[in-house]
């Protein structure tokens, strides 16, 4: 038997407003990994470690203990928005170094409303005090408005600034990822808006409106991650999901060398972690059919085209202009709804993003469905700064 790692079974809850539902930590895994080991055909018996991913929370045994209490090494895992699949990484560095044959990564979330701050705790210190001293060096810093629609909203300015795109290049994304949602009965929206209520929601930080930007959200998700040994054992060939390859990416000091707002918000760590991904899937960008890309805000997913490969440099507003990334485009980017409405707690957002490319691989996506879906990419940032992306792929006994 080889190293490969696969995704055997993925769950998740649907990703709600916070405070509109009743339930704990807990709960929520209990939810998700109750419906991952139903999808593996396995009991929690079977998972010899689990991560389990909170940026807020910080339970991970005891989020656990209502799923079941085996003994096993829990690992709390908090990595900004990159944590869910930062648990997800390290599953699979148990699987791929031999430490275990089935292992458990889950991701939960319970947030406040309102805008995310620049960190948590009472330090001086935050994870993303480098990026707003790089930021406010290039731009004036806006004291009535938020720091992260602020640090993404200037990624846009720049971008439209040097390359020629155009609020309306931002407000279609927003109307994209919305209407994908409408299919997704996991999603925190599933409201089809017209371009002109993106074009025309409150202004947060412009170019950025309401609708181009993702919300706060309470859910959970869960992925079991087995061996090929264990895929073999089980029989599990047909549902089993190859993680083909993944790599994190942290900032250099090119992050911060210009005061570049695309720099700051990861421009540089996402095309780092995709072409070594890539490099170890043995895939390009060309091959990849279905895409979860993290649409924090519109404006990041567009400048992501380009650390992705899909566009060159200064052109990624191209592929809106051609509706490349939709459903009869190139690819398809976010069938789930991405961040922007299929909601974003923290911890949670990289597992969900592995289980809509799971279904999707598996031609189970039902009306979100990719025709022909073969090669899957995830894309998960977390500013601090940690970028996940992973490539997936249909296993084969062979």
């Amino acid at each position: 038997m080889t190293n490969r790692s696969f995704v055997i079974g993925v769950g998740m809850t649907k990703f709600e407003k916070p405070g509109s539902r009743d339930w704990e930590y807990p709960d929520m895994a209990k939810e998700a990994v109750g419906k991952a080991l139903a999808d593996a055909g396995i009991s929690y018996d079977k998972v010899e470690q689990a991560y389990a991913g909170s940026m807020y929370g910080s339970m991970g045994q005891r989020a656990l203990y209502e799923t079941g209490m085996t003994g096993i090494p829990v690992m709390t895992v908090a990595n900004a928005c990159a944590t869910g699949s930062s648990a997800l990484f390290l599953a699979r560095q148990a699987i791929k170094g031999g430490l275990a044959d089935c292992v458990l990564a889950l991701g939960m979330e319970k947030m406040q409303k309102g805008p995310l701050g620049a960190g948590v705790g009472q330090s001086k210190v935050t994870i993303i005090d480098h990026h707003l001293k790089s930021m406010v060096a290039g731009r004036p810093w806006e004291m009535d408005k938020s720091p992260m629609p602020q640090m993404f909203g200037n990624a846009g300015r720049e971008h439209m600034e040097k390359y020629g795109s155009t609020p309306d290049h931002f407000a279609w994304i927003g109307w994209k990822n919305h209407k994908h949602s409408v299919n997704n009965p996991y999603a925190q929206f599933q409201t089809e808006y017209s371009l002109d209520d993106v074009r025309n929601a409150p202004m947060i930080f412009e170019p950025l409106t309401k609708l181009q930007c993702s919300p706060t959200s309470d859910g959970a998700a869960a992925a079991i991650v087995a061996s090929e040994r264990f895929v073999e054992e089980h029989d599990l060939w047909e549902q089993a999901i190859e993680i083909a390859g993944h790599h994190i990416a942290t900032d250099t000091p090119e992050s911060f060398a210009d005061n570049s707002s695309i720099q700051v918000v990861g421009f540089g760590v996402s095309q780092r972690a995709a072409r070594l991904a890539m490099e170890e899937a043995q895939i390009s960008i060309e091959d990849v059919d279905v895409i979860e890309l993290h649409d924090c805000f519109s404006a990041n997913e567009l400048i992501t085209y380009e650390a992705l490969g899909m566009a060159p440099i200064g052109e990624a507003h191209k592929l809106v202009d051609a509706q490349a990334t939709t459903y009869g485009g190139k690819w398809v980017v976010n069938p789930s709804g991405g961040l922007i409405s299929k909601g974003h707690p923290l911890g949670a957002t990289g597992i969900a993003q592995c289980a809509e490319l799971t279904w999707q691989l598996r031609g189970k996506a039902g009306k979100r469905q990719v025709e022909g879906a073969r090669v899957a990419l995830q894309h998960n940032i977390g500013l601090g700064s940690a970028c996940a992306v992973a490539v997936y792929k249909p296993a084969s006994s062979r």
